[in-house]
Order: C-alpha cells, then structure tokens, then sequence
C-alpha cells in the first residue's frame, strides 16, 4: 500500500508532495504537489488506499487512467482542467489543475444557505459545464455540492472529481453514488441513464443550497434520497417548506428536476436552466467538432435582417477572436444601419433586433465553450446588482471582473486580451462601438444593453 508523505518526491523528483491529502473519496486520494523547476502547484490524484487493496487494483488503475485521459479532453472554464498521467513506482497520479479554494458544501458550513441570485449564479456555470461534457458523450454521474470548488476570492466554481464520469452510451454502470444527489436510475448497474440522470443530481445541489439551513435544523444533511421516495414512500418536501424566500419558479423547476421517474424528469441541464429563467433563447449545441450547416445555425438563420453571419462563425470556428470582435462590431453597425457614424447611440441599442442579437450572442457561446458572449456578460453584470440605470461602482466591479480595467483605469482596445485565456466575459468587447459622445461609461452602455435583452 502507497501512501505519499509530505516532502516526499514523486515522479523521478519532478514533483514535491506538500503538506498532508488535499482529500480522500470512495476512489482516490488528492495531493498537493509543487513542481520546483516551474515552482507550480498542482493537485494530484491517485487510487486511494481501499482501492489499492483490492485484488482487481492493477485493472482498476488502467480504468483510473482511461478515465483520465477522457477528462483531459474536456476544455471548459467551469471544468478541473486535468494536465497528464505521471507514474511514481506502481502507482499511477493524474495531475489536475490546482484550485485554491474550497468546495460549495464546505463553503454552506461557514456561511449557512445561499440566497437564490448566488446560487443560481453557481449552478448556472456548472450546468453549462454539464452540457458541454453531455454534448461529448460522457454523464458526470456524481454532481454535489462536495464536488464543486468555488475560486478563492472569486464568484466562479468548477466541477470536480470525474470518478464516476462514464459515456452516456454505456448500457450498464457501477451503482456507486452520493446518497440525496444520485437519481433513482443510479441505484441499479442497468438503468435509464441520460443527461436526465445529471440533471437530477444538479436539482438536488440547488436544492441543498438554497435549503441548507433548514435541512440542519431537521438534522439532514441532504435531500431525500431517491430510493428512500421510491420504496419507502417517504416525500421530498418542497424547497419553499425550508426556505420561504425562494421564488415558485425556482421551486417547480427544482422538483421537476428531481421527478424519480427519469421519463418525467427535466430531460436535458439547458431545458432545466431555461426553467430556472437563466437562459430563453434557442438551444446551442456545444460540440464543437460537429459540422455547421453553411446557412444556418441549429434552427437560427445565420442571415437575420438581411446581415449574414458566417464569417463570424468562420472566425469563432477558427479561434480568431479579434477579428471576430472586429466582426462583431461591423455586423452591428451594419445592422443598426450605423456604419457612417460608427457607434450605436442610445436609441440603436434600445431598437437593435433580438434576433440578430441572440445570434450574434449563440455563436460567440458556442465556439468559446460557454466563456464569451453577450449572455456570459449579463450574468455577471446582474450578479454584482447591475441594472438599466447608471452605477459607477457595479461598473467598475463589472470591469474588473472581466478584465476591462487595470487598476482604476478602463483598458484601451489594444490592451484587450484576444485569447481563451481572458478573463470570462472579456469578449466580444466591442470597445469600438460605443456611443462614447452619449455614453461616457461602457459599464452603463452594457447595461442598458443587456438590461433590455432575453439572452
């Protein structure tokens, strides 16, 4: 049995383990590691102890690794971005990305439940990190409050720990599950699975975060567990039975979501999303290795008010975000009828049509994977309290979150990042279009924008 200890080096010496395990769960053991030639941290997981012991332990680490070079292809803001698979004597570790920080349910125990804005704020960004695992095949199949890390000093989580993830094609799975998040489904090696049985789980972790405190009081530490309503008989009481704060919308969407029948579930995390009122417009497709239409873009035409979009598709396609910015401007101009001027005044931004909006907006979702757009700026833009009307210190708030300011200062086009690496919502800028002589502040001009917009 291999148990890493602090000071020890691993790999030929190239990591340095510190300090004691990040965590231990039903399958591994997480390690902060330090890369002294780069002087990086990383985290690395390895079979923890039990599994080590078990005579199919050799079988179980090539799955361990199979596993892991899946996820290594997963590239999402919201996602543990997994590095390589190293190997330490007959151990094997997968260094992962490391996140300071601590996880949603350690982060209810210091501060009790969440209020709703905040809440969906998170659930928002993981169930974008489901859809995108979804469109490439794969069910994360262990989704809860323990397995979602919040960055240290920031509003944004990241989902973790990918034990369980297997391809949504396989026909039979292990029943390993969390009791209160895992669907019914889940109990049985052969089951209904689908991004239904995420779906559920998803639910179950807004549920808890919205009714944590409530759940203590009653001496729970989650919801129901399935099997529990299924056999027993025993009822899921209503979010709004611990919190009464919480908007009817959000508690039907939350208990359809955790329906026990998987064909009377929410079947997919946008049609969940959508019922919670986080997204109205069209379903995007987040594979990107799928062929577009030429005209046109899943059901919307890529040419809406007689402006054709498939060069900035072309260019998002083929990660050229600067010029897609550039695009982005031009089309907008074009479409207001606004190119001699060149910025968009109070009135075109009022006027500007939903549709080539909403298009504009899908395509940048789209090919950055969740990262960019106008509706990735208007969730954190309303998640600082942002609204129609002039706010100088959301503004700035805004600014600093996406990275359009440095210091105190709002950045010049040329300073704006065109790259995957910015910041989330750091693109489309559209620094260029901007009603500068009526619109002193481009938090404001953002804001009455997305204010105005279904995204």
């Amino acid at each position: 049995m291999i148990i890493w200890q602090p000071g020890q080096q691993i790999n030929n010496g190239r990591f340095i383990i510190q300090g004691k395990p990040l965590g231990s769960g039903g399958f591994g053991t997480t390690y902060k590691a330090l890369e002294p030639s780069r002087g990086k941290l990383y985290a690395i997981k390895t079979l923890n102890q039990q599994m080590q012991l078990q005579e199919d332990f050799a079988e179980q680490q090539v799955k361990f690794i199979n596993e892991a070079l899946t996820i290594k292809g997963f590239d999402h803001q919201h996602i543990l971005k997994v590095h390589e698979v190293i190997q330490a004597g007959e151990l094997f570790g997968v260094v992962m990305e490391y996140i300071d920080g601590v996880t949603l349910f350690q982060y209810l125990r210091q501060k009790g439940q969440l209020t709703e804005s905040e809440a969906l704020l998170y659930i928002d960004q993981i169930g974008q990190a489901l859809e995108y695992i979804h469109a490439k095949g794969s069910l994360h199949r262990d989704i809860k409050p323990a397995n979602i890390l919040l960055r240290q000093n920031k509003q944004e989580a990241v989902l973790i720990d990918f034990g369980l993830t297997r391809s949504i094609a396989t026909k039979s799975m292990t029943a390993s599950l969390t009791e209160g998040y895992a669907p019914i489904e889940q109990y049985r090696r052969k089951g209904s699975f689908g991004p239904h049985t995420d779906v559920y789980a998803l639910a179950a972790t807004l549920y808890y975060l919205l009714t944590a405190d409530g759940l203590n009081k009653e001496g729970e530490f989650s919801p129901v567990p399935a099997q529990n309503r299924k056999y027993d008989d025993e009822p899921l009481p209503a979010p709004r039975h611990y919190n009464s704060r919480i908007s009817q919308r959000v508690n039907d969407a939350i208990l359809a979501g955790m329906e026990i029948e998987p064909e009377n579930r929410t079947q997919t995390v946008l049609k969940f999303r959508e019922n919670l009122g986080l997204v109205v417009q069209q379903p995007i497709n987040f594979d990107i290795q799928q062929p577009i239409n030429v005209e046109t873009f899943h059901g919307t035409s890529l040419q809406t008010s007689n402006m054709d979009y498939r060069k900035l598709r072309d260019y998002l396609a083929q990660g050229k975000w600067k010029e897609a910015d550039v695009e982005t401007a031009r089309v907008m101009l074009a479409v207001a009828k606004r190119e001699e001027e060149g910025w968009l005044n109070i009135k075109d931004i009022d006027n500007f049509p939903c549709e080539d909006l909403r298009t504009i907006d899908q395509l940048w979702v789209k090919y950055s994977g969740g990262k960019f757009g106008f509706s990735v700026q208007k969730r954190i833009y309303q998640s600082f309290g942002g609204t129609r009307q002039y706010n100088r210190e959301i503004n700035k708030k805004f600014g600093d979150k996406v990275g359009w300011r440095k210091g105190e200062d709002w950045l010049y086009y040329k300073n704006i990042t065109f790259d995957k690496k910015a910041p989330e919502g750091h693109l489309p800028n559209g620094n260029m279009i901007y009603a500068s002589s009526v619109c002193f502040n481009k938090g404001w001009w953002l804001g009455f924008l997305l204010s105005r917009r279904d995204l």
